[in-house]
């Protein structure tokens, strides 16, 4: 399956890029995100992330669809 994954603030700059398409196996979002642990060696722990599934907030295990836009989204700072 096909999945468009967005970047920000940190896994942004760990990733080195906005957004990307990813062919993978992972049924769910956490498989996913370790996953893109491995590929990019993100430090940020999944417990310090939100996630989104097509525009909505999601849980950990949901299932993931070919096609699905997937944000993990980190604590952000500022003013």
């Amino acid at each position: 399956m096909t999945y468009r994954v967005l970047y920000f603030a940190t896994l942004r700059d760990q990733a080195g890029r906005d957004e990307e398409s990813i062919v993978s196996d992972a049924a769910d979002v956490s498989a996913f995100y370790e996953e893109l642990r491995g590929r990019h060696g993100f430090s940020m722990p999944r417990e310090k992330l939100r996630v989104a599934v097509n525009g909505e907030f999601a849980g950990w295990d949901r299932a993931l669809r070919d096609g699905d836009e997937v944000v993990f989204i980190p604590p952000v700072s500022g003013g």
